[in-house]
C-alpha cells in the first residue's frame, strides 16, 4: 500500500478534482443513475452500489478509507467556476512503482477536454506525489475517445495483450481491451 496522504484537492485551469465527502453522495448517485448505460460497461460495481439504498454514501465512505490507507485514490471532478459535478477519476497504485487510472464523465461533459485535463492532473499526482514510475489506462477497443485522450497525454499503446484489470475484472464482454502505458521520464 502507498503511504497515507492528505486529502488535498488537485486544481487545473477549469477543474477541481477532490476526494469525495459524505455530502457528495446525492450528486454521485444522480450522475451514476443518469448515465447508467454508459457506466455499467466499465464501472458495474460502482453503479450497483449507487442503486442500493445508502449505497452512494457507503461507496464514498469506502473511498475515504481507501485514501487513508493509500490503497486507492478516488477524486470527484467538478467544474471549478460552477461547482457542477462532472464525474470521477481514480488511481489504483500497483506496488512497488506502477498504477492504473480509470475515469468516467457524465455524457454532457464529454468532448470538452475535461477528461484530458483531469488525466493530466492525476498523472502529475501519480508521478509526483506518489512517486510512481509507470501508469496504465485500459479501455475497450471501441472507445476511441478514451484512446485519443490517453495518446494526447503521451500514453503509448502496449502491444502485449492486456490481462483483465481492476476496472474490467467483472465484465463478461468479449470485446478487446486496449492497454496504454506512460512511464515517467
Amino acid at each position: 500500500m502507498s503511504p497515507a496522504l492528505p486529502r488535498t484537492p488537485l486544481l487545473t485551469a477549469r477543474l477541481l478534482l477532490r476526494p469525495y465527502e459524505p455530502a457528495d453522495a446525492p450528486a454521485f448517485a444522480a450522475l451514476l443513475l443518469a448515465n447508467q448505460a454508459r457506466i455499467q460497461v466499465s464501472f458495474p460495481e460502482r453503479l450497483q452500489a449507487a442503486l442500493a439504498p445508502g449505497g452512494a454514501l457507503a461507496s464514498i465512505q469506502n473511498f475515504m478509507q481507501d485514501w487513508r490507507t493509500g490503497r486507492f485514490y478516488v477524486l470527484g471532478i467538478w467544474q471549478h467556476n460552477t461547482s457542477h459535478y462532472l464525474g470521477d477519476i481514480c488511481l489504483l497504485p500497483h506496488p512497488p512503482t506502477g498504477g492504473e487510472i480509470g475515469y468516467y464523465l457524465a455524457a454532457e461533459a464529454e468532448g470538452q477536454g475535461y477528461a484530458r485535463e483531469a488525466l493530466e492532473a492525476v498523472v502529475a499526482f501519480g508521478f509526483g506525489t506518489l512517486g510512481l514510475s509507470s501508469l496504465t489506462i485500459r479501455c475497450y477497443a471501441s472507445n476511441e475517445r478514451a484512446q485519443a485522450v490517453a495518446r494526447a497525454i503521451g500514453f503509448q499503446e502496449d502491444i502485449v495483450p492486456p490481462k483483465k484489470s481492476f476496472w474490467f475484472r467483472s465484465l463478461s464482454s468479449t470485446e478487446e481491451i486496449r492497454r496504454f502505458v506512460l512511464t515517467r521520464s
